[in-house]
């Protein structure tokens, strides 16, 4: 089974994208063939620094070796040292119909949050479809925003191989629906859009001002609360141990229990967490060469498993 995950550097990774698709791909890193890339082009639907865009595409990849990827397991590697990425992006446009594309939520939820109504971000399924087909994935673990494109990708695929024979197949989403929705800091969906996150590695007391800040309800410390649906305790039940969770929905149901005292357990918990990663991180990022080589060896061994399929893939198109 070939597994593959994408993430885009848009900007520094939160505890939503650890919970939402790090960690699964990190389980998932011993039950098949794992791939896994930066989607550098995608972000540039957002992102319009050259700067700004490197340095994000390298602490992306230094997140994921230090919070679990296994460089051994799992092919790491930036889109944009995939040409063929692109190439079969415009074979797959050109069957792409544009009522397809204007039916996508993603799009439609983009634009209402600023950002502007390009051709790339209109396009953004076509280009996702390509990164999946191109290397043969059955199965990719995708938000529940994104699962709409992935049927797009299903849908691209069958098209493709209506007109041209089969060449691709057709792969499967993968969405832990334990961790489907992770809350931000306000209650919402946590998402760099609605600037409610809580960054992976940000400096320990901004980490500590964020989570202190969760909003809540008018609730006094003496009052009973129903733990479900509370964000700190929506929060604390990613990272903490089953026992740990039960005490604390007990807690709150006898009552005598605060939402502050309750903050303080989240963070002590993210801190045993992620105080590892973060010491690793640090070591990681010491050594740009390593990292480069990591990324250069993933490009090469994503480059020769994409190979065969695009002769195939040329072949039938006619070039």
């Amino acid at each position: 089974m070939r597994i593959l995950t994408g993430i885009q550097p848009s900007g520094k990774l939160h505890w939503g994208n650890y919970f939402g698709a790090m960690k699964s791909m990190f389980d998932l890193q011993e039950k098949g063939e794992n791939f896994m890339f930066i989607a550098n082009y995608h972000a540039m639907t957002s992102v319009r620094d050259g700067a700004k865009l490197r340095e994000a595409t390298r602490d992306v990849a230094l997140d994921y070796l230090a919070c679990g990827l296994d460089p051994e397991k799992t092919v790491m590697y930036r889109q944009s040292d995939v040409p063929e990425v692109q190439e079969l992006a415009w074979y797959l446009s050109c069957l792409t119909p544009m009522g397809l594309l204007e039916r996508c939520h993603s799009y439609k939820d983009k634009l209402a949050h600023g950002l502007d109504a390009t051709h790339g971000l209109f396009a953004y399924p076509v280009l996702m479809a390509a990164d999946i087909l191109i290397m043969n994935a059955d199965l990719v673990p995708v938000g529940k925003d994104q699962k709409q494109h992935l049927e797009v990708t299903r849908d691209l695929a069958q098209k493709f191989n209506n007109a041209y024979g089969e060449i691709f197949k057709l792969p499967d989403a993968y969405i832990p629906e334990t961790v489907a929705t992770i809350p931000g800091t306000d209650g919402q969906k946590m998402s760099k859009s609605y600037h409610n996150t809580i960054e992976l590695f940000e400096p320990a007391n901004s980490i500590k001002k964020k989570v202190m800040g969760i909003v809540t309800d008018s609730k006094t410390m003496e009052e009973p609360k129903e733990p479900e649906g509370n964000s700190i305790y929506e929060l604390y039940k990613l990272f903490a141990t089953g026992e740990e969770v039960e005490e604390m929905a007990s807690s709150f149901r006898a009552g005598n229990y605060g939402y502050g005292h309750a903050k303080k357990a989240l963070l002590a918990a993210y801190h045993r967490l992620f105080d590892p990663y973060r010491e690793k991180r640090e070591k990681l990022a010491a050594d740009p060469s390593m990292l480069e080589d990591i990324l250069s060896d993933g490009a090469k061994r994503a480059r020769k498993s994409a190979a065969p399929l695009m002769e195939k893939v040329r072949s039938a198109v006619g070039i």
